[in-house]
C-alpha cells in the first residue's frame, strides 16, 4: 500500500478527481459539498450493504448516503462544545450547565470572581461556527429545523424581528461581552494558549482543539461539556464525521480495497487509532478513557444529540463564518439578518 499525502490536499484531490485519476481510497470529509457532488457523479463506489458496515455505532454511516446510497465510512468524528477549567470550576464551586440559563448563571459567576469567562478567537470566524449553529440548532429544535429556518426559508424571509434571530443574538452577546482581554484580534492559537494559561475559563471549540491545549501543558484539569439547550436534557453537539474512507469506482485493486476497509472498521485498527488521538470512534467495541477531557461530550457522538454541520445542505460556509464574526464585532442584529440572507438568498434559487 503506497500512502500519500499532500500539501493542499483539498486542491490536489480535486484535481485528480476531475481528471479521472481518482485514489484507491481517499479520506474526505463526507458532509463536504464536494464529496456529495463527486458521489453523485459515481467517482465512489457503492459501499451500501457491505458486511463492515455493522460495526459502525447507530447507522452513522447513513447520515452521509446520497440518494439512499453509502459512499463514505466514517471512522471517528468531531464534536464541537464548550472547554472549561475543571480545577477552577471546583474552586468557585460551578458544575457543568444542564440549560442555557445556568450557563448565563456559570458566566456572571466567573466574570464576577474576577476572571475571564471566555477565550475568543475573533479574528478567526470558522472557530464561532459550531457556537452559531449549536445556538440555532437549540433554538430551533434539531439541525432540519434550523436549516428550514435558514437555507429553505423563503429569501429575505430572515429578519431581525425574528424571535429566533433576537435569541440567537443574546446567544452570541454571552462571548462577545464575556471574553478575554483583546479577544478581536486574537487567533485560534491566542484563544488556546488564553485558556490553556487560565486567562479565561472556557472556550467554545471542537474536540480537535485537545490536542493543541495539551501542547500548551496546562496545570489544570481539562473538561468539555454540550451546548446546553432551554431544557434539562437538550443539550446537543455538532460535528461530522472526521476520519471517513471512500473508495474509487474505478479501482483497479477492488479487492484489496475491500480488505483495508475491512480491517479499518475492526476494533482492532481503532483501538490503536483512539489510543493515540483520543476522538470519538464510530467503530464498536472500543474502550474509551473514562478520565478523557472529552468523555462526557463524547456519549453524544452518533446518537440524535449529535448534528451534522448545517453546512452539509449548503453551498459554500466561508461567509457564515466572517458574518459570525461580525456580529460579535459590532453586536448589529440588523446587519447579521441581512448578511444571512445575502449569503442564503442565492441558494434558494432551487426553492419554489
Amino acid at each position: 500500500m503506497k500512502l500519500t499525502t499532500v500539501p493542499a490536499a483539498g486542491i490536489v484531490l480535486k484535481t485528480r478527481i476531475l481528471s479521472g485519476d481518482v485514489p484507491d481510497i481517499i479520506n474526505i470529509y463526507p458532509q463536504n459539498m464536494d464529496f456529495q457532488e463527486w458521489a453523485k457523479a459515481g467517482y465512489f463506489a457503492d459501499m451500501t450493504g457491505k458486511p463492515y458496515l455493522e460495526n459502525i455505532k447507530n447507522d452513522y454511516a447513513e447520515k452521509y448516503a446520497i440518494n439512499n446510497k453509502i459512499y463514505s465510512v466514517p471512522l471517528t468524528a468531531n464534536l464541537y462544545g464548550i472547554y472549561y477549567n475543571k480545577t477552577k470550576f471546583k474552586e468557585l464551586g460551578l458544575e457543568e450547565p444542564k440549560t442555557f440559563k445556568e450557563f448565563q448563571e456559570i458566566v456572571k459567576k466567573i466574570k464576577d470572581s474576577g476572571n475571564s469567562p471566555f477565550a475568543v478567537a475573533g479574528n478567526e470566524g470558522w472557530t464561532l461556527n459550531g457556537y452559531h449553529q449549536l445556538s440555532l440548532i437549540t433554538l430551533t429544535g434539531s439541525g432540519d429545523a434550523a436549516n428550514n429556518y435558514l437555507r429553505f426559508s423563503k429569501p429575505n424571509a430572515i429578519s431581525a424581528d425574528d424571535a429566533i434571530l433576537k435569541a440567537d443574538a443574546e446567544r452570541l452577546d454571552l462571548l462577545a461581552d464575556n471574553a478575554q482581554d483583546g479577544w478581536r484580534g486574537a487567533s485560534y492559537n491566542d484563544a488556546v494558549v488564553a485558556f490553556s494559561s487560565e486567562k479565561a475559563l472556557m472556550m467554545p471549540q471542537g474536540s480537535w482543539a485537545l490536542a493543541a491545549i495539551n501542547q500548551q501543558d496546562p496545570k489544570f484539569e481539562v473538561g468539555m461539556f454540550a451546548f446546553p439547550g432551554e431544557e434539562v436534557g437538550k443539550e446537543v453537539t455538532v460535528g461530522a464525521g472526521d476520519m471517513a474512507l471512500s473508495t474509487s469506482a474505478t479501482s483497479k485493486h477492488p479487492k484489496e480495497t475491500e480488505e483495508f476497509i475491512s480491517y479499518m472498521t475492526s476494533p482492532k485498527a481503532m483501538q490503536s487509532y483512539y489510543d493515540v488521538d483520543g476522538s470519538p470512534v464510530a467503530v464498536k467495541g472500543i474502550q474509551e478513557k473514562e478520565d478523557s477531557a472529552l468523555a462526557a461530550i463524547s456519549k453524544l457522538a452518533f446518537t440524535d444529540k449529535h448534528y451534522v454541520w448545517l453546512g452539509q445542505r449548503w453551498n459554500s460556509e466561508e461567509d457564515f463564518f466572517n458574518l459570525s464574526a461580525g456580529y460579535l464585532m459590532d453586536k448589529n442584529l440588523k446587519n447579521m439578518a441581512n448578511n444571512l440572507n445575502a449569503f442564503f438568498n442565492p441558494m434558494k434559487a432551487d426553492l419554489d
